[in-house]
């Protein structure tokens, strides 16, 4: 079994603890054996040990998509449910990439969700399954599981032409019957809510992870509060549209769209963090204004810079929070001795200035389940196939060089 040893870097352990320079980390396997003084004890026992010099580097376990730094990641649902499959192909080494978990189709009514009237009223269309009994709720829960989704995603809101915004698509009693479906067969169940109510009546049901959580009210607040639920504001899609969407070209509808929601929500957010809700990091990657690999710890700056976290809070909501999101309490999110040898090693101190975690120049180390990934190799890219039908928010890819490096 393989052993390193990172000596001489600083450690951010991702529990919330303040960082500790000179500090050493011993890899064995896939695994952290040690960190510290005990790490350089061991490794000076082992013949077979090898010592990475990190001196005056940061390392952590963050998430990002992995040669950005992710080692593992939830994507809540996918088209055509090819989500597991991805997933079980980078298990078996099939497919390079960080652990994953995977939800199915996210399960709708027939008023569909953001995609509006491209839903159709019964069946499966690209990420969307539409239910339209509590018989049906039952069943499409069962199946996804049966065909291995980690978690079961419900759209409580959508969006219909007359009406500006979006609205709650599914009663309290309805989100009922999928929460208790998939926690009998443990599994945890997540929903995307725009809106007070669907908060509300997400967390009244039992759901464990909300995205969005927008304009949260008292009452709101008060069930998400009570009920343990997650939430998972995913922030990065709305700042990355008010701050740099000129850049890519996004028109000004789309800049104006999420502003109020982002200045709004996020006040509420700092009163949930204050009350103990756990606070995830997520990044909606896969559209024009957050393409994939560019924008995984965007969320971070925003919680400093929106919410008033620390930068060691905002890690802590990525690390350590994270690890709920992903089902891996006391196996990732942390680096302490007998957790997933995940680390990334980075030039820069994120504990007071966490956008060093959103610069892969200032990367130096990256290790996914102990294994040392290749930073070198040029950014993967690809050519966008003729049977792709998406709605860009932008005429071009909002990407991290686009805002940071490029004129």
């Amino acid at each position: 079994m393989t052993e390193l040893l990172l000596r001489g870097g600083t450690l951010i352990d991702g529990t919330g603890a303040a960082p500790v320079p000179g500090t050493s980390v011993l890899l064995r396997g896939d695994r952290i054996a040690a960190v510290g003084a005990v790490a350089e004890g061991e490794a000076a026992t082992s013949p077979s040990a090898t010592v990475l010099d990190v001196s005056g580097l940061t390392a952590i376990n963050v998430g990002k998509i992995l040669r950005a730094g992710v080692t593992s990641f939830l994507d809540v649902d996918g088209l055509h449910n090819i989500g597991p499959a991805l997933r079980d192909a980078i298990e078996a080494g099939i497919v390079e990439g960080p652990t994953m978990r995977s939800g199915g189709y996210a399960l709708m009514t027939a008023v569909g969700g953001t995609a509006g009237r491209m839903i159709p009223d019964e069946g499966v269309a690209g990420y969307a399954e539409v239910v339209r009994t509590r018989d049906e709720m039952v069943l499409a829960t069962r199946r996804q599981i049966k065909e291995g989704a980690d978690v079961v995603k419900i759209h409580v809101t959508g969006s219909i032409p007359t009406r500006r915004g979006e609205l709650q698509v599914w009663s309290l009693q309805e989100l009922k019957v999928v929460c208790d479906t998939a926690h009998a067969l443990d599994v945890p169940v997540v929903a995307h809510c725009r809106g007070a109510t669907s908060t509300r009546d997400a967390a009244l049901a039992g759901v464990d992870i909300i995205f969005h959580a927008s304009y949260l009210d008292e009452e709101a607040l008060g069930a998400v509060v009570t009920s343990g639920a997650a939430l998972c504001p995913v922030f990065t899609f709305l700042a990355n549209l008010a701050e740099h969407g000129a850049k890519a070209g996004a028109t000004d509808d789309a800049l104006s769209v999420f502003r109020r929601e982002l200045d709004e929500t996020g006040s509420m957010m700092r009163r949930a963090f204050d009350a103990g809700v756990p606070l995830l990091c997520g990044s909606e990657s896969g559209f024009s204004i957050t393409p994939y690999g560019h924008w995984h710890a965007r969320e971070m700056e925003v919680f400093v810079d929106h919410l008033g976290l620390s930068p060691l809070e905002a890690v802590t909501c990525a690390t350590k929070n994270n690890a709920l999101a992903v089902g891996g309490v006391g196996e990732v999110g942390t680096l302490e001795p007998g957790r997933r040898a995940d680390v990334l090693v980075v030039d820069g101190d994120p504990a007071t200035d966490v956008t060093v975690l959103g610069d892969k120049r200032r990367f130096r180390h990256l290790f996914h389940r102990g294994r040392g990934v290749d930073l070198s190799r040029p950014w993967p890219e690809r050519r966008s196939l003729g049977t792709e039908h998406v709605v860009p928010w932008s005429t071009v890819p909002l990407t991290w060089d686009l805002v940071n490096v490029d004129p």
